[in-house]
């Protein structure tokens, strides 16, 4: 992504792997609506200048990577996009049983030559928490868990009610 600010050209390649769940991990996320929810997740970061290479999700959960205009701080629009969307859902009555997404989120800095795995990853979502038998399958809490360990950073279980 290149900006032009007066003279001067600013360079950048600040693409996030952005995860967060409803709340308590209730799966409202109907599969009949859940690309009327990208949709609109997708105008948001249009908006404020972000390129969208995925989004994707299950019942519970979605997954976001995007990349991140410099003068957007991540936490502001992931603020954003959970306030908006949230006040959309709810609104429009998308998914009647959801409340409220979960406070915190998980966002991961991705390289650009990752980006073409983790695209395939969150375009098989489904797939990945189907699993085969009841034993292989990850869930939601293990799958973050797997991707903060990754980050090495320090998983916190007492972070998620």
């Amino acid at each position: 992504m290149i900006v032009l600010s007066s003279s001067h050209a600013t360079y950048t390649d600040i693409t996030y792997h952005i995860v967060f769940g409803a709340k308590h991990r209730a799966p409202v996320l109907e599969k009949s609506r859940r690309d009327d929810l990208y949709r609109f997740i997708w105008g948001i970061l249009k908006n404020r200048q972000c390129h969208l290479y995925r989004i994707g999700g299950i019942e519970d959960h979605l997954h976001i990577l995007t990349s991140l205009h410099p003068t957007i701080a991540l936490a502001d629009l992931v603020k954003e996009i959970k306030t908006a969307s949230s006040a959309w859902i709810k609104g429009k009555g998308v998914f009647p049983r959801f409340d409220f997404w979960q406070e915190g989120y998980g966002a991961f800095t991705v390289a650009a030559e990752a980006r073409p795995a983790l695209i395939d990853y969150i375009k098989n979502q489904e797939a990945h928490h189907a699993g085969g038998a009841m034993s292989d399958r990850e869930d939601f809490v293990a799958e973050l868990k797997r991707l903060v360990e990754a980050a090495h950073l320090e998983w916190k279980p007492e972070f998620l009610p």
